[in-house]
């Protein structure tokens, strides 16, 4: 035996065994007697508004205006952009730009941006959540581009955090947007793109 064996083996000795975690009772157990919604009406507003306060661009359109929405903000940045296999197709019917589906990650940082869905959207917070399942793709590609268009549907906003999370799945890889990526880390001084975009767009589907 070891010397960390025989460490580890005496520790176990001293440390007395837990009881097998039952993960639904300790769910049951909180106490949420918490306020559930803040906000009943004028929830899109209030999501433009905090995500606006993040230095984000939000646009807003009906579901009919979307091609041409997405479109414009395209041709306002050449290049080639990503987009994930699942993004509804009459969205970028009239996009100018080249379109990569599923672009491989080596290639992301030759991207000029990203367009995407996402899972939901908390309209208290101003935070957009991706899970990377259908028309969202992978983690990699709302982090490498430098511009990232998201596409949020009206259906997809919650009002308040518990709410957003009762729709999420827990076991899927969750990604939380909240503003460009930036960091004060130096000096207090503010950088963007330091983390994943540097300029992120939300049009937000009425």
């Amino acid at each position: 035996m070891s010397a960390r064996e025989e460490i580890l083996r005496r520790i176990d000795g001293i440390v007395p065994a837990r009881p097998a975690a039952d993960v639904a009772a300790d769910y049951a157990r909180v106490d949420r007697g918490y306020a559930r919604r803040h906000h009943e009406d004028g929830v899109l507003d209030l999501l433009a508004e905090r995500v606006a306060d993040y230095r984000a661009t939000v646009l807003r359109a009906s579901e009919a205006d979307l091609p041409r929405v997405i479109a414009e903000r395209l041709a306002a940045r050449p290049g080639a952009y990503g987009v994930p296999s699942g993004l509804p197709d009459e969205w970028l019917a009239d996009v100018p730009a080249e379109l990569v589906r599923d672009p491989a990650v080596a290639d992301l940082d030759g991207l000029a941006g990203a367009v995407t869905g996402c899972a939901a959207a908390i309209a208290e917070t101003g935070t957009i959540v991706l899970d990377h399942g259908a028309g969202q793709g992978p983690r990699a590609l709302s982090l490498v581009p430098d511009y990232h268009l998201i596409i949020v549907r009206a259906a997809q906003v919650a009002p308040d955090v518990p709410e957003a999370l009762e729709r999420l799945d827990p076991s899927r890889p969750l990604t939380m947007v909240s503003g460009p990526s930036a960091t004060s880390d130096i000096e207090l001084s503010r950088v963007e793109g330091v983390h994943g975009p540097r300029t992120l767009e939300v049009v937000i589907a009425e």
